[in-house]
């Protein structure tokens, strides 16, 4: 019997070989809003308020959910409130198996969520006595509003926004989803996984695929549904320079390797046992 070592098994028995991006999760956030002297300088220097103040906000705030739902009844779309314990994924699931056409948002879903933004407190100059509001960060419960998307070149996404200033979003987006509509754009066959793929009949050209899923073109489908969804800061405030920045929250890479068969995926995770048996003793 010839012995297989993982270097063998791997060399000769992977029919498919894939690596990169699984899943990300990016964070959308006004780089100007995030301490309290910024948000003193939104309201009084930019917007040319007397006092910055929480009261402030609760106007900005009104006036987001409420274009969230005229946009929702406008294009006829159904917002979810979510239930503790209810599994999001399941919801969306069963609304993606119905969805026609090469993208629009799915439905709207509602789900109450603790929130970094900020609170003002009173604080007592040392100098003279008097007492001054002051913004700070803080933690507050409020609804986030999710967007759930099928995108024509990135299928299913969703956009999450906090109904509370400074309305930061979430974006959470998948490698293998956009490496499938690039496949079906290009007309090259394959077989589908639930999160990833079986068989492609160019596996070369599917890792040029997911080799060319960079920082532009990710902007650039953030920056697509940023302009076509409600948006919580009006054009006079992103002419002024108030505008999200990206940054990466959660970035999840994978490597798929598809065996010839069931019998050297076994012969696989055998060897790695044996070869781990050792790790540690002193011998």
């Amino acid at each position: 019997m010839i012995e297989q070592t993982l270097g063998t098994l791997l060399e000769d028995k992977v029919e498919l070989d894939l690596e990169g991006i699984d899943r990300l999760y990016l964070n959308a956030y006004q780089p100007r809003l995030q301490t309290g002297g910024g948000v003193v300088a939104f309201f009084k220097g930019h917007r040319g308020a007397q006092v910055a103040s929480t009261t402030l906000m609760a106007p900005m705030s009104k006036a987001f959910v409420a274009d969230i739902c005229a946009y929702a009844k406008h294009h006829g779309i159904e917002m979810v409130r979510f239930t503790k314990g209810q599994r999001k994924d399941d919801v969306t699931q069963q609304r993606l198996e119905d969805f026609r056409g090469p993208e629009g948002v799915l439905y709207i879903g509602v789900a109450q969520e603790k929130f970094a933004g900020f609170r003002v407190t009173k604080k007592v100059n040392p100098q003279t006595g008097s007492s001054f509001p002051w913004l700070h960060r803080s933690t507050v419960m409020c609804n986030q509003y999710y967007f759930y998307l099928v995108d024509e070149d990135f299928g299913p996404l969703f956009i999450k926004f906090s109904s509370y200033f400074p309305y930061t979003a979430r974006i959470c987006l998948n490698g293998h989803e956009y490496a499938k509509r690039q496949l079906e754009k290009a007309g090259i066959a394959y077989e589908a996984l639930d999160n990833g793929i079986r068989s492609c009949v160019d596996p070369h050209a599917l890792q040029q695929i997911l080799d060319a899923l960079d920082q532009t073109r990710i902007e650039q489908l953030v920056r697509k549904w940023l302009a076509r969804l409600p948006h919580p800061f009006s054009p006079e405030d992103r002419a002024a320079g108030f505008r999200y920045d990206l940054s990466i929250l959660q970035a999840e890479f994978a490597r798929t390797q598809v065996f010839d068969r069931p019998l050297s995926g076994r012969h696989l995770f055998e060897e790695v046992i044996r070869e781990n048996i050792d790790l540690g003793r002193p011998e």
